[in-house]
């Protein structure tokens, strides 16, 4: 059975999609971009505070559907900036202590609202 997951700890869906989606104990979580729930915009500041915004909105939304980051099996990157991969991914690796998923890091011409960076995430139980 399908499971739309929704909560106001994360950005609401700035389109028609859902935050994530739960079928057959897989979790698939639509791309994160670093808006803060609580205002509803973009946060300020470089690759990391912007990645690291992002982590908290998945981990708002794992947490929702009852996951966690040890359950993360694949995650996309999509940058602004390849220059900024080494810094995002710094910010990456402090969120997954060991067992890393599977991951696509790609450098694309622009991001919704501005963003620096969006990760699109699934984790199965």
């Amino acid at each position: 059975m399908k499971r739309i997951i929704r909560t106001a700890k994360a950005p609401a869906a700035i389109g028609p999609y859902s935050q994530a989606v739960e079928i057959n104990g897989t979790l698939y979580i639509s791309g994160q971009i670093p808006i803060d729930p609580l205002t509803g915009k973009l946060v300020d500041g470089d690759i990391r505070i912007q990645t690291e915004q992002v982590f908290r909105n998945i981990e708002a939304i794992l947490s929702e559907a009852g996951y966690s980051f040890s359950d993360v099996v694949k995650s996309t990157c999509l940058l602004r900036d390849m220059a900024d991969f080494k810094a995002m991914n710094e910010v990456y690796g402090s969120h997954y202590s060991e067992d890393h998923p599977a991951r696509a890091a790609f450098a694309v011409k622009e991001l919704p609202l501005g963003s620096l960076i969006e990760i699109e995430t699934i984790a199965v139980k």
